[in-house]
């Protein structure tokens, strides 16, 4: 990788960085491990665990300002929105997302998609939004908003997945690009959260090297978790001088890190673009479990699509 590259790069983590933890003490109901030496200015993993309900948004339309916008990476942006309450938090519980209202559809309505903040309830007056930006659809119009527009946003029960804590000894996580979002919001509280010895295993699909997102994140917090964390790239084209996998997320690097057999006390979680669910666990509205996971032997109440 060439040193434009490698500086590119790192400014785009460490504004992800910044928007991550603003604040490293807790409140909630979460026990928050103490700092540890993280390097490169990585902060720990922040455990803010709130139960269902107390989100600030409700079942009904709301309004909320965009009050920052950040680069992520050359085609996805941390946008920021506030709150009314600016000493109280999201209050969103873990796992869980929102829905955001914008733009007008092609038959004519207005357009509506869920987002999983990457803040954490630590974080007060505010919340972030990791968002590829694509030609068309609610991500470019929040891409042409200016500071002080509004966005709708509401959350409804159905939003709300599983929650921590999650009651299985082992999780593997399965991402492809922002699908990383619900995976951060969840290794804040698992790796957050003194005495939780959940294993978990990350394996993230991004396009080339610049579009991973967060990777000093995953790669310090995978170096400062004795083993808890392990994250596996996997680039579906080549880069120069990538050392790590290509391809895309299938059976054979599932059954690597997994095994051939589906174990009672494993959950298998799933974000990403259409073709990865349909390829791993079924379409996204479907309840039934289809596809890899399904020939492996998991059942629908393991499988969590996101």
């Amino acid at each position: 990788m060439c040193i434009r590259d490698r500086y590119q790069r790192r400014v785009r983590d460490l504004l992800l960085l910044l928007m991550l933890s603003s604040v490293r003490r807790v409140m909630g109901c979460g026990t928050s491990i103490a700092p540890r030496a993280f390097s490169h200015g990585v902060p720990p993993p922040t455990a803010a665990v709130v139960p269902p309900g107390n989100c600030a948004f409700t079942d009904t339309w709301s309004t909320a300002p965009l009050v920052g916008k950040r680069a992520a990476s050359h085609n996805t942006h941390v946008f920021t929105f506030g709150l009314s309450d600016p000493n109280q938090p999201l209050g969103l519980s873990t796992c869980a997302c929102i829905l955001a209202q914008g733009g007008t559809g092609e038959d004519g309505s207005p357009i509506v998609r869920p987002y999983t903040p990457i803040s954490t309830n630590a974080l007060k007056g505010k919340f972030e939004l990791l968002v590829k930006v694509y030609d068309g659809g609610l991500s470019q119009y929040m891409d042409e908003m200016k500071l002080g527009d509004t966005l709708n946003f509401k959350h409804i029960d159905f939003n709300v997945k599983t929650q921590y804590p999650f009651g299985c000894a082992r999780i593997c996580m399965i991402a492809g690009g922002t699908g990383v979002a619900p995976m951060l919001q969840a290794l804040h509280a698992i790796l957050g959260t003194g005495g939780d010895e959940t294993q978990v295993t990350l394996l993230y699909g991004s396009r080339t090297e610049q579009d991973i997102l967060g990777l000093d994140i995953l790669t310090e917090w995978e170096k400062q978790s004795n083993q808890q964390l392990k994250v596996v790239h996997v680039l579906s084209e080549e880069s120069a001088g990538w050392a790590g996998r290509t391809g895309f997320i299938g059976k054979d690097l599932i059954v690597e890190n997994l095994g051939d057999r589906a174990c009672s006390d494993t959950q298998v979680w799933v974000c990403g673009p259409p073709p990865m669910y349909d390829a791993l666990c079924g379409p996204r509205s479907e309840v039934a479990l289809e596809g890899v996971l399904a020939d492996l032997g998991y059942q629908p109440e393991q499988v969590y699509k996101f």
